[in-house]
């Protein structure tokens, strides 16, 4: 089981081949991720940083990726501590970080400071 982050999801869907790229392990992620995806997605067409129709691929790609939404009891308050744990004022990559080690897993991202920051809590598979 892996866990991955918005980051890497937003770049899996804008890749032709992005989702076969990764590991065939099974792919889950707190819900928050396709809220987190589609918003990121509808700011790079508003700001035409991507055409709306590849906006519109991205986002079959997100409905049709085998990812799993993963919501363990403790996810918040998990997610709450690590926040204040590493002097996060919001607990959106918390979420991330805390689902994989509720699930003992690694977590998968390509955002540097979240591995920077939260590498020494969990596994993390990333740029660095």
């Amino acid at each position: 089981m892996l866990v991955v982050d918005a980051s890497l999801v937003v770049n899996a869907t804008l890749a032709e081949r992005g989702f076969e790229l990764l590991p065939n392990d099974d792919l889950v992620a707190p819900p928050l991720l396709w809220s987190e995806v589609s918003s990121v997605l509808h700011e790079m067409q508003w700001r035409s940083t991507i055409t709306a129709e590849l906006a519109g691929i991205a986002n079959d790609r997100l409905d049709g990726s085998k990812i799993r939404a993963r919501r363990p009891r403790r996810l918040r308050a998990e997610a709450w501590s690590i926040a204040d744990h590493l002097g996060w004022a919001k607990t959106y990559d918390a979420e991330y970080v805390a689902l994989a080690s509720l699930l003992g897993c690694r977590l998968m991202t390509i955002d540097a400071r979240l591995q920077q920051r939260a590498g020494h809590l969990v596994d993390i598979i990333g740029p660095l």
